[in-house]
C-alpha cells in the first residue's frame, strides 16, 4: 500500500494526550486525548483510562462529555470539571464551576460540586474536603445581600460595561488568560457538608502561582506573588496546618522567586531562582525547609524544566511526592523522569522514550506520555524496570503515511561548544537531484528541539522540502552556562550558532540548493527571523512568526516584558536606551532586502502584534516585499492549539510564501 504524504490539515488528525493522573494505589491512570475537527473548527477532549486489572485495559470513559482535567475522586471514580448543563449565565460576575462525578465502571457523567468561581486544580483532602485554586475578580462588586430587583440592575450594568478595560498594575494582562487587572487566583478550601468556601491564602493582593498537600493530607504549602503596590511583587511560600489551621511562611527575603514545591517524607522542598547569576532565565536550585521554615540548599543540578518542543504534544504536571520530589527535565535534546530524595541525590526514574511530556507515579510502577522517534505521543508503563507502549491511539496513522526521519548531528562552533542539529530529508529523497530546504528555529530562547514528531516539519518533507533543525547556545538541557545569551551577548553567540550551523548542513547536505532556502521561527525564533535579515539575504525568504523587533517598545507592553525582557537584555529604555535598540532588530531594518511574511495574532500578549507591525512598516518603506497575515481571536499559542482552520491558513501562508520566492530563484 502506498503512504500518503503528510497532510496540512494532519496535526487535527493525530491525537495528543495530557493531564495524566494516578489513583489513590497509583495502579490506575487516566488522562485526556485530544483530537482537533476542521469541520466544527474546535477541539474535542474525551478521557481515558488505563487499569491493567480491566478488560480491556485500557478504555475510554467520556464521550462528548468535553472531558478535561481528570482527578480521581477514589480509587473508583472520577471528577473532572464541565458545564454539561449549562449553567453559566454568560455573565462575569456570575461565572462557576460544576465539577462532574463518573465511575470507572461505565455510566453518565453527573454535576458533583459546583464552585462559585472559576476553578481549576481540585484535590481532594478528605471525604467531602477538597482544595482548589479559585479566580477572584478584585474589580467586581459584591452583589450578596441585594434582592433580585437591584442585582439584575447591576448585573445589567456590569454587561454594558464589557465594551471597555481598566489596566493600573503590572502585568495587566497575561497571554492565554486574557486581561488579568485585578484578578487574583486564591487558594480555597471546600468543606461539601458545611457548605464552606474558605479562602486560605488570605491577602487582597496575594495571587496564587501553585499549591502542593502532603501525603498524609495534613498540611498544604502554597506559593505566588504578592502585589505590594499596583506594580511591584514580591514571592511568597505559605505552610498552612489542616489540623489546626496554623500557617506559616519560608522566609525568601524577597530575594527568592519559587517555581515549584513537593513535600517529601513530610518535609517541604521547593526549587527556586533568584537571578543573580542568569537573570530571569536561571534554571533553578532545590531547597529544603525545617521544621521552622527557614530552608538550606539541598541540590544544585542545573535542571532544565519540561521537555522538548513539538507542535502536536499534550503535556501536564509531573509530580508524585512522597519519597522524593519528581519532575520531567530536557537533558540535551531528550526528555527524563527524575526524582530528588531528601540527601540531595537525584536518580532517573524513566527515560526509554525520547519525550517524556507527562508523567507520574514510582517505582515500580511509572506511567508516562512519550514520544518515541518521529513518532506522535501514546502512553507508556515502566514496571520494575521494563517499558511497555500500551496505547495505539495515533499507529494507524503512522501505518498509513511517509513520515520523513530525523538524523542527527553535532558540530563544534567557533567558540568550541558542541551544537545537536538535525536534518529531515524528504521520503522519496534521490542524492542526485537539488532540493529546497526550510531552516526552523524554535522559540524560548530557553526550550529545545529532540526527535520526536513536529507537523509542520513532515508536512514540509512531505512537499519536497530539506527541513533542518537545531539547539544553539541560548537553548536548555544542557545547563545555565549553555543558555546565557543574555546581555551584550544577544544576538551575537546565537546568531553565530545558527548561522554556523547552516554552514554545516550546507556542507554535508550537497544536495540543498543554496539559492533557495528558507527560514522561519516563532517567538524568540521569530526575533532571530526578524534579526536575521537586518544582518544577511543568504535566506531566500523568511516567515517571522510571533516576533519580537523592538525591545525599546516590547518591554513596555507585553505581559513579561517588564522583567523578563529587561532581564535578558541587562538595560532598560531610560538608563541605557542605545543598549536596548542594538539589541532590537528594528534597528537594522533598514539592511534588510528578504522578502518576509509576518505571522501575527492580535491576543498575543507574549509577544504583542506592535513588534511585527513596525517590522512590516520598515521593511515596506525600505521597498522590501512583505506580507503580514494577522489572526483575530488568537494568542501566542496559534501554531500549537488555535482554532484548527486558523492553524491552516497559518501554515498556508508559510508555504504559499516560501514557494513563491524559493521558485523564483530557480
Amino acid at each position: 500500500m502506498d503512504k500518503q504524504k503528510v497532510a496540512i490539515e494532519d496535526f487535527a488528525k493525530i491525537k495528543k494526550l495530557g493531564s495524566l493522573t494516578l489513583s489513590p494505589s497509583g495502579k490506575k491512570a487516566a488522562f485526556t486525548v485530544t483530537e482537533g475537527s476542521l469541520e466544527d473548527n474546535g477541539y474535542h477532549t474525551d478521557i481515558w483510562v488505563y487499569d491493567e486489572a480491566h478488560t480491556p485495559a485500557l478504555y475510554r470513559l467520556t464521550a462528548g462529555e468535553d472531558g478535561k482535567a481528570p482527578v480521581f475522586l477514589d480509587e473508583d471514580t472520577l471528577l473532572f470539571p464541565g458545564d454539561r448543563k449549562k449553567r453559566h449565565t454568560g455573565n462575569a460576575a456570575e461565572k462557576e464551576t460544576v465539577y462532574n462525578r463518573i465511575p470507572l465502571n461505565g455510566g453518565e457523567a453527573e454535576p458533583f460540586l459546583v464552585l462559585p468561581f472559576i476553578a481549576s486544580g481540585l484535590t481532594p483532602v478528605s471525604d467531602g474536603v477538597y482544595l482548589v485554586s479559585g479566580m477572584r475578580d478584585l474589580s467586581a462588586p459584591d452583589l450578596s445581600g441585594l434582592d433580585e430587583a437591584e442585582k439584575a440592575k447591576k448585573l445589567k450594568e456590569l454587561e454594558e460595561e464589557k465594551d471597555y478595560e481598566v489596566f493600573d498594575e503590572l502585568p495587566f494582562w497575561i497571554n492565554g488568560r486574557g486581561v488579568t487587572n485585578k484578578k487574583r487566583q486564591g487558594l480555597y478550601l471546600i468543606n461539601t457538608a458545611t457548605g464552606e468556601n474558605t479562602l486560605l491564602s488570605e491577602g487582597k493582593f496575594f495571587d496564587l502561582h501553585g499549591f502542593t498537600l502532603d501525603e498524609n493530607h495534613t498540611k498544604v504549602a502554597y506559593w505566588g506573588n504578592e502585589f505590594e503596590s499596583l506594580n511591584t511583587q514580591k514571592a511568597r511560600l505559605f505552610v498552612y496546618s489542616l489540623a489546626d489551621g496554623s500557617r506559616g511562611e519560608v522566609p525568601l527575603e524577597n530575594r527568592y522567586r519559587v517555581g515549584n514545591a513537593q513535600f517529601i517524607e513530610g518535609k517541604l522542598v521547593f526549587t527556586g531562582t533568584t537571578g543573580e547569576k542568569y537573570g530571569s532565565s536561571e534554571n533553578p536550585a532545590f531547597y529544603l525547609c525545617a521544621d521552622d521554615l527557614s530552608f538550606t540548599l539541598l541540590a544544585a543540578p542545573d535542571p532544565s524544566f519540561g521537555g522538548v518542543g513539538s507542535d502536536i504534544a499534550g503535556g501536564g504536571d509531573s509530580t508524585s511526592g512522597g519519597d522524593g520530589f519528581y519532575y520531567v527535565e530536557t537533558k540535551g535534546y531528550h526528555s527524563a523522569y527524575s526524582k530528588l530524595t531528601l540527601d540531595g541525590k537525584i536518580e532517573t526514574v524513566a527515560d526509554d522514550i525520547n519525550i517524556i511530556s507527562n508523567a507520574r507515579g514510582k517505582a515500580p510502577l511509572v506511567f508516562f506520555i512519550g514520544m518515541e522517534k518521529d513518532s506522535p505521543q501514546e502512553l507508556y508503563v515502566k514496571k520494575d524496570g521494563r517499558v511497555e507502549k500500551v496505547s495505539a491511539f495515533n499507529e494507524e496513522y503512522m501505518d498509513t503515511h511517509e513520515v520523513a526521519h530525523t538524523e542527527h548531528f553535532t558540530f563544534i562552533d567557533s567558540d568550541g561548544v558542541e551544537i545537536d542539529g538535525w536534518v529531515l530529508y524528504p521520503g522519496d529523497f534521490d542524492p542526485e537531484k537539488t532540493y529546497p530546504a526550510i531552516f526552523d528555529v524554535h522559540g524560548g530562547p530557553q526550550s529545545a528541539y529532540g526527535e520526536g514528531f513536529f507537523h509542520e516539519m513532515q508536512y514540509w518533507a512531505g512537499l519536497g522540502y530539506i527541513v533542518f533543525f537545531c539547539n544553539p547556545r541560548g537553548s536548555s538541557g544542557k545547563g545555565g552556562g549553555f543558555a546565557d545569551i543574555y546581555g551584550d551577548n544577544y544576538g551575537v553567540r546565537d546568531y553565530n550558532d545558527l548561522m554556523e550551523f547552516t554552514d554545516e548542513v550546507l556542507k554535508r547536505v550537497s544536495q540543498i540548493d543554496v539559492k533557495r532556502v528558507a527560514m522561519t521561527g516563532g517567538s524568540y525564533g521569530g526575533f532571530m527571523a526578524n534579526w536575521i535579515i537586518g544582518h544577511t539575504d543568504r535566506f531566500a525568504a523568511v516567515a517571522s512568526q510571533r516576533s519580537i523587533s523592538n525591545y525599546i517598545s516590547k518591554c513596555l507592553t507585553t505581559d513579561i516584558g517588564y522583567y523578563h525582557n529587561l532581564s535578558a537584555i541587562q538595560a532598560d529604555p531610560w538608563s541605557s536606551p542605545e543598549k536596548m535598540w542594538a539589541h532590537s532588530p528594528l534597528a537594522y531594518a533598514d539592511k534588510a532586502k528578504t522578502p518576509t511574511l509576518f505571522i501575527q495574532s492580535d491576543e498575543d500578549y507574549r509577544c504583542w502584534m506592535g513588534d511585527a507591525v513596525q517590522m512590516l512598516q520598515a521593511l515596506l518603506m525600505h521597498g522590501v516585499p512583505a506580507r503580514m497575515c494577522l489572526f483575530h481571536g488568537e494568542n501566542h499559542e496559534l501554531s500549537r492549539s488555535g482554532k484548527p482552520r486558523h492553524r491552516v491558513r497559518r501554515l498556508k501562508e508559510i508555504t504559499s510564501w516560501f514557494d513563491e520566492w524559493l521558485h523564483r530563484c530557480e
